[in-house]
């Protein structure tokens, strides 16, 4: 069995995915895997082949999914690339080989697995991005800059993003993934675009959460206001916020 890997990047899953399918068609779609790195465990007759990400070959994968499948068919395979489930990339390959067979009816087809697990990975995503819309709590920085730091177990800070690009347009803002070292950057009146961040940047990123301004009052008055102590509910409240995504609630800090 050949194993290709390669890193948690859409450019690098898109190459992966190029790469395995060239190598398919030689000796077979059965006899290929594919996982995004890193690696924890090693099989011993397995042979793994790490992909760099590659411009050209990612685009022409993506055209063609767009082409012959259906753009929808490519949102889906794009929400699945940002999914941290471990048989993500595994799962967008294997509905790639019956889309590519079906064509645009393909997201229909819901007696088969490898679309219902897309479908799964899809609204995964989508849920898990909505959550942090309403979770995110920005901070500013001298009234010029506006960061949120977020941990979301998938890769949904674009995501996140796009949603407030549309709220913030003439503000400068940054949403931050602790876990990945990225950042969504917003320019002024611009387009959002992802940053990954060096060790230095991300260091001096995260003290930017030491900061206070008049919102970090208001959201704690708010929440402690707002709260009828004669209905406290501490389970309600861990299944609606999870305690995982508190992380960076202000009003949650002492």
């Amino acid at each position: 069995m050949k194993i290709y890997t390669c890193k948690d990047r859409l450019e690098d899953i898109m190459t992966c995915i190029y790469d395995a399918w060239a190598d398919a068609l030689l000796i077979g779609h059965d006899q290929i895997q594919l996982k995004k790195e890193p690696i924890f465990q090693t099989t011993l007759l397995d042979e793994y082949i790490h992909v760099d990400g590659d411009s050209f070959k990612a685009e022409k994968v993506t055209r063609s999914i767009r082409r012959d499948i259906s753009s929808r068919a490519y949102l889906y395979v794009y929400y699945a690339s940002l999914s941290a489930e471990e048989d993500a990339l595994q799962t967008i390959y294997n509905f790639l080989r019956v889309g590519f067979a079906m064509g645009a009816g393909v997201l229909e087809n819901y007696t088969n697995p490898h679309v219902m697990r897309i479908i799964e990975l899809y609204r995964s995503v989508g849920n898990e991005s909505h959550h942090f819309r309403e979770f995110a709590r920005f901070q500013s920085l001298d009234g010029r800059v506006y960061v949120s730091h977020l941990e979301p177990k998938s890769d949904v800070i674009m995501l996140v993003g796009r949603h407030f690009a549309d709220r913030m347009p003439s503000e400068y803002w940054m949403i931050v993934d602790d876990n990945r070292k990225t950042v969504c950057v917003h320019p002024k009146d611009g387009e959002n675009y992802l940053r990954y961040l060096t060790d230095g940047e991300f260091e001096a990123l995260r003290k930017t959460e030491e900061y206070e301004d008049e919102y970090t009052g208001m959201w704690k008055t708010f929440f402690h206001t707002i709260g009828i102590k004669e209905r406290e509910n501490y389970v309600c409240q861990r299944n609606l916020f999870p305690i995982w995504k508190r992380k960076h609630a202000v009003e949650f800090k002492e």
